[in-house]
């Protein structure tokens, strides 16, 4: 995690150039004319916050991802921060032994969790013991 000043300048190249321009102009205009560049993560997302506000309310806090938008890649540092919850962006402080690496959300790719029993994974899985059986009355 790297962080700067708050509110240091904000530049065109940190949006992605002229390619963020095309890609979501409304965007890139807002954070250039608005924005205080905060800090970037070890995913390359880039967090800004408003650099003026009106009659004491909060500054606006907003992230650009580097590509494609993937909400589920903004780790625990930096969700406290966005979400108010802190002032700043908690430390970096390492992973701990038993802590997995962060993951973003798979659904809808193909790295997604398929059960034994998806049509993709075949479609057939082993019986288990405790599989269905119908009721019948006694007669």
């Amino acid at each position: 995690m790297s962080t700067s000043p708050p509110h240091s300048k904000v530049t065109l190249a940190q949006l992605g150039g002229i390619k963020g321009l095309m890609r979501n102009p409304g965007l890139v205009l807002m954070t250039l004319r608005k924005g205080g560049y905060i800090g970037t993560d070890s995913l390359d997302n880039h967090y800004y916050e408003q650099r003026k506000t009106l009659n004491g309310a909060r500054p606006r806090r907003w992230v650009v991802y580097p590509g494609i938008a993937e909400p589920s890649s903004i780790g625990p540092e930096w969700h406290s921060w966005l979400h108010y919850m802190s002032d700043a962006p908690l430390p970096d402080t390492g992973r701990k032994a038993w802590q997995k690496p962060h993951l973003p959300n798979r659904t809808g790719t193909p790295g997604s969790y398929r059960p034994a029993g998806h049509d993709y994974e075949g479609g057939n899985r082993a019986h288990a013991s405790a599989d269905y059986q119908s009721w019948t009355p006694d007669l």
